[in-house]
């Protein structure tokens, strides 16, 4: 009779594993799935931070050549205004 008690343990231990073994599985499977969302969305943000900087440059660059324009066009009005004054000279 001891040997059909260490039987029954040894079917409930299998038992047991069997039905556990899904559990894990799923749960593995439900954990590598959240770990590459949480990749997809922190690269996501990298992306949106990334855009933005560039947006930001690219703001700051148009500010910068419409200064730049402004004292060209200023430039060119003066020596437009010296050529006159050297014409008016000769």
């Amino acid at each position: 009779m001891n040997h059909i008690y260490d039987l029954d343990g040894i079917i409930i231990t299998l038992g047991g594993l069997l039905l556990l073994t899904p559990v894990i599985i799923v749960g593995l499977r439900q954990l590598g799935k959240t770990q590459r969302a949480k990749a997809v969305l922190a690269r996501e943000q990298e992306y949106r931070r990334l855009t933005e900087m560039a947006l930001t440059t690219q703001e700051l660059l148009d500010q910068r050549l419409t200064e730049i324009s402004a004292q060209l066009g200023d430039m060119r009005a003066r020596v437009e205004s010296m050529e006159r004054t050297l014409k008016d000279v000769e």
